[in-house]
């Protein structure tokens, strides 16, 4: 079983399920998971975990992302984008300034409403489900931020931006806001996701590519079983994501302890610095294999386990 991450070029027409479907088949592996879904007509960064890295999938989702986008002005959908039935067409009267006034005043942390056509839940029921039965439910806001929109070119009716926000925020809702703000309605034209966490478009594979390489390994390698260090370059190691974190590894005559779950002493690993006690803390074992994150409990006076990931 292959264990790490992938920098998956999603691209349109594919779901993020339908990603993860495909990589399963290449891989021929169950154990694979993405990090946060991405529209049928979005495209770009879709990191996917495969076997024991799909215990970062939680964590992944968890990161602020980087969007660069098409708002499209006086068009409104049901969908708030592009692909969806028009719900109104009105002349964009405001000058470049002023939507580029409206556009900055959307940064900070707002409350966005989720839209219907989305993946979320309500009674145990998608809402895209509910929307396409013809049935709309309240939806509450939910807190989200915005750290930054820069504004890439502007060209009325259209607007291309790059846009830096927490998880959970709609960028068609964005585009769909900004629109009603400015009286003239708007929709998302175009999404492209560029950065998820240290994860860049530029660094990214499309399934294509991941297939090829996947195929010439197997024919160069006949009856071989196929790991990630066969796949340098395409898969990442799943202490990648953590490398902002300090390291320090255990003590070899206490591996075992570390391999059954136990809470970790400062006496027992290699380096200890009280530096340590105010974050969390990439673990390895005494040959240098990582196992997990752990973070100091100030009670207890020892490292506890947030997540481990085992071999």
């Amino acid at each position: 079983m292959i264990n790490g991450i992938i920098n998956v070029y999603k691209e349109k027409g594919y779901t993020s399920h339908d990603v993860v479907a495909k990589l399963r088949g290449i891989f021929q592996q169950k154990k694979i998971g993405h990090t946060g879904t991405l529209d049928p007509d979005a495209e770009g960064v879709l990191p996917v975990c495969l076997g024991k890295a799909t215990k970062a999938c939680g964590l992944l989702t968890e990161k602020d992302k980087v969007y660069e986008a098409v708002l499209l002005l006086g068009k409104t959908t049901d969908t708030q984008d592009i692909s969806g039935n028009i719900l109104a067409e009105q002349e964009v009267t405001c000058q470049e300034r002023q939507a580029a006034e409206a556009i900055a005043s959307f940064t900070g942390e707002l409350k966005q409403v989720p839209p219907m056509y989305s993946a979320l839940k309500v009674n145990g029921k998608k809402l895209c489900d509910l929307a396409r039965a013809g049935i709309e439910v309240e939806r509450k806001p939910r807190e989200i931020t915005v750290f930054s929109i820069q504004i890439l070119e502007i060209s009325l009716p259209r607007v291309r931006m790059q846009v830096h926000c927490s998880k959970g925020t709609y960028i068609r809702t964005l585009c769909h806001d900004i629109g009603q703000s400015l009286g003239c309605g708007g929709c998302m034209e175009s999404l492209v996701r560029t950065r998820v966490a240290g994860f860049a478009l530029e660094d990214a594979h499309k399934l294509a590519e991941i297939e090829r390489r996947v195929r010439q390994n197997r024919a160069e390698n006949p009856g071989g079983i196929l790991s990630g260090k066969d796949l340098q370059g395409l898969v990442k190691d799943t202490d990648y994501v953590f490398l902002h974190y300090p390291s320090s590894s255990v003590k070899p005559e206490f591996s075992k302890l570390l391999y059954n779950g136990n809470p970790l002493k400062p006496e027992w690993l290699t380096e200890w610095d009280k530096s340590y006690q105010a974050g969390s803390l990439r673990i390895y074992d005494s040959d240098q294999v990582f196992t997990g994150i752990y973070r100091w409990d100030g009670e207890k006076k020892d490292l506890r386990p947030a997540q481990m990931f085992l071999p």
